[in-house]
């Protein structure tokens, strides 16, 4: 493979590699989402709202900004906070209003043990990422998705900020069972949302439960193309030497070996040099007694 040219898309180039989509989702077993409809700066921890600033750096918690696509323009409407918890067997996303960024210093974040205050919602979102300001990919592939999947009848679908992995743009996450997806077209997009409303998982072009760590996440994934478990929540995850231990709640439990699989340079974002690339595979899924 020659010299990867600086002005090719990262998407296209992964695409072309071939490279996993599994192992590869954002780690965080509890998301906060708040509104905002203007531009989002790069880095969220820099954020110029203060408060907005504390939240992306909130122990336990991953800040995304969010906002409906193409609804950039309703300054003087509420804004939508999301909570959500992935974690099998307590996830649940709630939500509430603020009249604006200054009033979420006075919300305080719940422990991992402790419930999450607001109202239920009971339709899982779809956040695609178009963080443009991180990457190129996501603002045109992003866009493109979150568009076409409202003007397919969705309705809770929204734009967030930075998921990683623009590399697989356009990406979503599916709140609240926490599965993240790479590469997706409207119908895999609009399958991935509906599979979560009976509780379920659409394992096609999934990059894995944020809940799990990137091993975990491919033995997972591993089990349930063994199996064709789709239960969101009817499996656990702890991470072993050389791979992962995944239990059902049925009882059975699988041992899965997960190793590193080099592959060949390439960039993790558009411009950027590329790097040695790696990604984990699932080499073994055995049975325990």
């Amino acid at each position: 493979m020659g010299p990867v040219p600086r002005w090719q898309r990262c998407s296209l180039l992964a695409l072309a590699g071939d490279e996993q989509l599994a192992g590869t989702a954002p780690r965080a077993r509890r998301w906060v989402c708040v509104e905002q409809r203007g531009a989002w700066p790069s880095d969220l921890t820099r954020h110029p709202e203060p408060a907005l600033a504390a939240l992306a750096t909130a122990p336990g918690w991953r800040l995304l900004l969010i906002r409906r696509p193409g609804r950039r323009g309703e300054v003087d409407a509420p804004l939508r906070v999301f909570l959500a918890d992935t974690a099998p067997g307590t996830s649940r996303v709630t939500t509430f209003t603020v009249g604006s960024p200054d009033e979420l210093a006075g919300v305080g974040l719940p422990g991992p043990d402790e419930p999450l205050p607001g109202r239920p919602v009971h339709d899982p979102l779809l956040l695609v990422c178009t963080h443009g300001r991180r990457d190129r990919c996501c603002a045109v592939d992003g866009r493109a998705l979150a568009n076409a999947v409202v003007d397919a009848g969705e309705q809770h679908v929204w734009e967030c900020s930075h998921l990683g992995g623009h590399r697989f743009a356009p990406t979503a996450l599916v709140l609240p069972t926490g599965y993240a997806y790479g590469r997706l077209d409207p119908a895999a997009a609009i399958a991935a949302r509906k599979a979560a409303f009976p509780g379920e998982v659409d394992t096609v072009r999934c990059r894995g439960r944020s809940t799990w760590s990137p091993t975990g996440q491919v033995a997972e994934l591993a089990v349930r193309a063994a199996t064709g478990i789709r239960d969101a929540d009817a499996l656990q995850v702890v991470d072993t030497a050389g791979g992962a231990v995944v239990s059902a709640r049925d009882g059975r439990r699988w041992a899965v070996d997960v190793a590193p699989i080099a592959g060949a340079p390439r960039p993790l974002s558009c411009g950027t040099d590329p790097i040695q690339s790696e990604s984990l595979r699932a080499t073994g899924v055995r049975p325990l007694r």
